[in-house]
């Protein structure tokens, strides 16, 4: 039965200050205390959070620079479309396991970082040859491509145009942040990580068939933690990007700097491209591919190996699936579970963990061309000879044994990850981080031993 006219309006009022009332709140949640501007760059200004010590607020700005601000002019809602392709490079990366100041994205034009003191310093990384490394070494054409990659430093000095520096001289130069001295083992562990963080990014656009030509990136030392961590900003100004590897479709600041006169029109078109960068950069975030780990035990009492590998699956975004089916006590339930999962067409690792005889392994390798591995749960007593029922398997079979559940994951991720670039993501950071955590271990012993 629907109410009165009189008391439909007073639900209708009542609700409608009880939504205000709510919105009210969840805006003065969301307020910040702005204290003092600590510095403003030519595209960003960067405030202290009163409220929040050891985190800033990095504010973007309407304006659109080149050749160290010779070219300046406003482009309206650029604060808005960086901000978003900063937020979600970083957010990429982060999630990757990339350490970054990057905290979360505040605001359309805003987002909150870890205070930092910045190291000086731009690292350049290359993989097609153009703009500024042509006039600096003639002789090489534009669209020479870098295997390895090139990479190249330039000191932070507008006054006189961001000289290249060597890694002799930013040594010599013996920087102190954050308590921080910048040594052998700290630019070692920003350039290894340039080059990953270009790979990772690179890996991303090329979903959206995108080539990632260049890009420059910063380093900061955090206050709070004292660790180098990928700092400022990474949007439309830090890169070349070109659309289907095609030069003249760049979407990048290019566009601007090759403006033979500014007007309305151009700068509309300088917009457009952004846009179009900030548009797509979202899909950065989105797989490309679902993807999964088929686990087939041989009995429940292999549970809890099982559950080793779909713990260190997880760490890299990959489902598992548990199942229970013996090759020798019933091999037709065997197949029709292994057809159940191949009709589907979803990407997919199957793991045979059979402990004793391993039946399970060659038996799945044999009637399947998705990728199997064996990671069978060895015990101390029979573990030495129950392991060659999976390592001598019959010819034709392409069945891999992994003894780690770890590395089991591991491999598995490195098959699902050639088809899903937040898989391979994940992989690069895993690298990485293993190679800074020993990079680091090393020079702690190092100070121990002194």
């Amino acid at each position: 039965m629907a109410p009165a006219p009189g008391t439909a309006r007073a639900l209708i009022r009542t609700l409608a200050l009880q939504l205000d009332v709510h919105g009210l709140i969840l805006s003065l949640f969301s307020e910040l205390k702005i204290g003092q501007k600590l510095n403003e760059g030519k595209t960003k200004q960067i405030f202290e959070l009163v409220d929040q010590p050891g985190l800033v607020l990095v504010q973007s700005k309407d304006q659109i620079t080149a050749g160290n601000a010779v070219s300046k002019d406003q482009m309206e809602g650029k604060a808005a479309v960086a901000n978003k392709t900063t937020s979600c490079v970083f957010q990429l990366l982060q999630e990757s396991g990339i350490k970054t100041a990057f905290v979360k994205q505040h605001s359309d034009t805003a987002f909150i970082a870890a205070r930092c003191e910045m190291i000086p310093v731009e690292w350049v990384c290359r993989r097609v040859a153009t703009g500024s490394f042509l006039k600096r070494n003639p002789g090489v054409k534009e669209g020479y491509r870098f295997s390895p990659l090139k990479m190249e430093m330039f000191f932070k000095d507008d006054a006189n145009n961001d000289p290249q520096w060597s890694e002799e001289q930013l040594l010599e130069a013996k920087l102190c942040l954050a308590g921080l001295t910048i040594g052998q083992c700290e630019v070692d562990i920003m350039s290894r990580s340039t080059l990953a963080i270009f790979e990772m990014v690179e890996k991303a656009w090329a979903t959206q068939n995108c080539s990632l030509v260049d890009m420059k990136i910063e380093f900061g030392v955090s206050v709070k933690s004292r660790e180098i961590v990928l700092a400022d900003v990474i949007d439309n100004d830090s890169w070349r990007l070109w659309p289907a590897g095609d030069r003249s479709q760049q979407t990048d600041k290019q566009v601007y700097r090759e403006l033979k006169e500014v007007t309305p029109e151009a700068m509309q078109m300088v917009k457009r491209s952004f846009e179009w960068v900030s548009e797509r950069v979202k899909l950065l975030l989105e797989p490309q591919a679902s993807s999964r780990v088929v686990l087939l035990m041989g009995s429940t009492s292999d549970v809890a190996h099982c559950e080793k590998i779909r713990k260190a699956c997880a760490s890299y975004g990959i489902p598992c699936v548990l199942r229970v089916t013996s090759a020798h006590k019933g091999p037709d339930e065997t197949l029709r579970i292994k057809a159940e999962y191949e009709g589907d067409g979803i990407p997919t690792v199957f793991v045979a963990v059979a402990g004793r005889s391993n039946g399970l392994g060659p038996v799945m390798s044999g009637n399947t061309a998705y990728p199997v591995i064996s990671c069978p749960p060895l015990t101390p007593d029979w573990g030495p000879q129950d392991v060659w029922s999976s390592l001598r398997t019959p010819s034709g079979l392409g069945c891999s044994t992994v003894l780690s559940p770890e590395a089991c994951a591991q491999f598995a991720a490195q098959i699902l990850g050639l088809r899903d670039h937040l898989v391979w993501c994940k992989l690069r950071a895993s690298m990485l981080n293993t190679w800074v955590s020993l990079k680091l271990a090393d020079k702690k012993l190092q100070a121990c031993s002194l």
